[in-house]
């Protein structure tokens, strides 16, 4: 590896005198793959969001803060989503119910929730567009709106969205909430195909039926302050569940992942 994708240093979000993440650090070396695991509530989205820009962190008046995407501190937002793609739920629901599964896609060219008269779309974002769909598998979907999808269909748009300027870092914030075991298992299958092309991702839930078998690195968030951060083995313990979700966790592991069952339920 060369370059870090992300170097959080002692990072805060603070809103309405309240630490939403409190002294983060956080260093994900480009190219590699990551889940941020924890409850709702726990500061996970609020990371995503100063990932991608959308707010700014709070620094510490001594200079000990820093906060830089792919060797950068400072970024045109615009530039940097041509870097960082986002498929999040929030996103999904800010989508007008007629808008064609070609016009989401090509939204993503302009950080906009459709595509409007002032939007140049020249004929290498047409044929890029497709080549999303082609990837997602949804190219016979393209004049189809989006109140005519399923949710699986509409996740598998957004990610297309995602991936229309070829970014290097794909952030998935809870990518399969709402989808069953069977379209849980495809997503994973999916991510772990992705990842081979070169795209690397950045997974946010609180499940750990989601996490694909191409994220070794797990990341635990707890009322917005990091509490482990290591690989699958190490991290996806009983005890570490059990402190995260204060609840007594036991965690199983199988050919499909690993799994957590509240103590008594197994």
């Amino acid at each position: 590896m060369g370059r870090n994708a992300i170097e959080v240093s002692n990072v805060s979000v603070v809103r309405d005198g309240k630490y939403i993440l409190d002294h983060v650090d956080l260093i994900l070396g480009e190219g590699e793959n990551a889940v941020i695991l924890g409850a709702n509530g726990s500061g996970k989205t609020t990371l995503v969001k100063l990932l991608n820009g959308d707010i700014r962190p709070y620094y510490e008046e001594d200079g000990s803060s820093s906060l830089a995407l792919f060797g950068r501190t400072s970024w045109n937002i615009f530039d940097l989503r041509d870097k960082v793609g986002v498929v999040s739920m929030d996103l999904q629901n800010r989508f007008a119910e007629g808008t064609t599964v070609t016009d989401v896609i090509t939204s993503g060219y302009f950080g906009s929730m459709d595509v409007f008269r002032n939007h140049e779309v020249t004929s290498d974002m047409v044929r890029a567009v497709y080549n999303a769909a082609v990837k997602m598998g949804i190219e016979d979907l393209l004049d189809r709106t989006i109140d005519n999808l399923s949710l699986g269909e509409m996740r598998r748009t957004l990610i297309a969205r995602a991936l229309v300027s070829e970014p290097e870092m794909l952030i998935l914030d809870e990518p399969m909430t709402g989808l069953d075991i069977v379209m849980k298992d495809a997503f994973r299958r999916m991510f772990d195909i992705l990842t081979s092309t070169g795209v690397h991702i950045v997974m946010i839930t609180h499940e750990l039926e989601d996490i694909p078998s191409c994220v070794d690195r797990v990341i635990m968030i707890k009322e917005g302050m990091k509490i482990r951060d290591g690989t699958k083995s190490e991290v996806l313990t009983s005890d570490n569940l059990s402190e995260l979700f204060d609840a007594d966790i036991s965690v199983s592991v199988d050919d499909h992942g690993y799994h957590m069952h509240m103590v008594g339920d197994l």
